[in-house]
């Protein structure tokens, strides 16, 4: 299980740490951290299959190897975990659209985020599916999320592309549509991997396969966005 949250990298040095006024995480604030990461990966392996009303605390300690008491202390509902197992895995799913510039070169920049947001998909399914599921669910437990920071980030990068559009370097589209896009193709491979791999009989976890997802999603979205002569 990979966790949604990696614990924190030792600092380069002392020197370091004075000069920047940064202190160095304490082999204790690591092993929170670690302990951290391990529940909620044990969480978004429960969450992602059977949803919040489906799993238990005493499935999520018994698989972070932890006692439930010490599971309530981290987090002191299962609400509060399934929270925090959402809003980490809205990071990792929302990384690629937030590395989008407007100094980019946009067909490039796109190009990126389609490698990256199917990595993302290839490397965190059990993520993507949860997320899915929540969605279909009216998202009960995220719509202060969804309404807040998400909302924000999405006008942020529609502006990015509305700034390659008036420098005619895209053709004119609705820049949501266009990011809707974006995510409901790159995420299709996760949501509905069991049926891309009975159809094809393969994941992205298949390297040709997944190189050969990049390539085609790459070309599609790009070729509709190009500006014609």
């Amino acid at each position: 299980m990979k966790p949604l949250v990696e614990p924190p990298q030792p600092a380069a040095g002392e020197s370091k740490s004075r000069k920047t006024g940064v202190k160095a995480p304490t082999r204790r604030s690591r092993a929170v951290a670690a302990k951290r990461g391990n529940i909620m990966a044990a969480a978004l392996e429960f969450f992602s299959l059977y949803g919040i009303h489906g799993t238990s605390l005493d499935q999520v300690a018994e698989r972070a190897d932890v006692s439930k008491t010490n599971l309530l202390y981290y987090f002191p509902s299962k609400e509060d975990l399934y929270i925090a197992v959402l809003k980490g895995l809205l990071d990792i799913w929302l990384a690629p659209l937030k590395a989008l510039q407007r100094d980019q070169h946009p067909l490039e920049a796109i190009r990126e985020y389609i490698r990256l947001k199917l990595c993302v998909s290839r490397d965190h399914p059990q993520a993507s599916r949860l997320f899915c599921l929540e969605m279909v669910q009216g998202a009960p437990l995220l719509k202060q999320e969804l309404g807040g920071s998400l909302k924000t980030l999405v006008e942020d990068k529609s502006d990015v592309i509305r700034g390659w559009i008036k420098d005619e370097l895209i053709a004119p589209v609705d820049p949501m549509q266009l990011i809707f896009m974006l995510w409901a193709t790159t995420q299709h491979y996760a949501d509905f991997g069991v049926q891309v791999e009975a159809i094809t009989g393969k994941t992205l976890n298949d390297p040709e396969f997944f190189e050969l997802t990049v390539s085609n999603v790459q070309r599609i979205i790009t070729e509709g966005i190009q500006l014609r002569a």
